[in-house]
């Protein structure tokens, strides 16, 4: 659920069963996000909210309400951007080495460019539309190469070496960027 507030901007309100009081957090987007017991009802939420305002303004770092939207509005396009893109480059170089992967997903995580599971599932994050396209495929290709090698050994850097000759001014590279949207 989320609430408006004239302050905090959108307040997002998880209800968890597990939760007996009412917890204050920021989320990744900088809003104010609220944890409270399963069946709180949006009058209660407000009213916790109200009550807590001075602590949570003292406490916790909530951006400003436009920041937010401006935020929202910047993932809306890379995911966009990122869903005409990533799969298919992905589907490109997995036809081109040979691989086979399950599922691709779309993520906007804060400290990782993708990742690959071991069900065979490949993450590209969508901040990767913010780099140059020569580090998005090295990314790509490091994911890939862990379907066969699901560490960092040397036989991994070997077959992602094998594919991108340059890897490593690729990785280099990329830490100067931040995966986080």
């Amino acid at each position: 659920m989320l609430l408006k507030d004239d302050e905090f901007g959108e307040v997002l309100v998880r209800k968890n069963s597990m939760v007996r009081g009412v917890k204050f957090t920021v989320s990744t987007s900088g809003r104010l996000a609220m944890t409270v017991p399963k069946y709180t009802s949006e009058f209660l939420a407000k009213r916790f909210l109200n009550t807590n305002r001075e602590a949570i303004r003292e406490k916790l770092p909530v951006k400003n309400p436009k920041e937010q939207r401006a935020r929202d509005y910047q993932k809306k396009l890379l995911m966009k951007k990122a869903r005409e893109y990533l799969p298919y480059r992905l589907e490109y170089f997995a036809k081109l080495y040979g691989y086979h992967y399950d599922k691709c997903r779309l993520t906007h995580a804060n400290t990782r460019w993708g990742s690959c599971s071991s069900n065979r599932t490949i993450s590209l994050n969508i901040g990767l539309m913010k780099v140059p396209e020569v580090l998005r495929d090295y990314v790509i290709l490091h994911e890939l190469a862990h379907l066969n090698h699901m560490d960092h050994s040397k036989a991994f850097w070997a077959e992602v070496g094998a594919h991108d000759k340059n890897y490593k001014n690729h990785e280099k590279k990329l830490k100067m960027f931040n995966p986080g949207v």
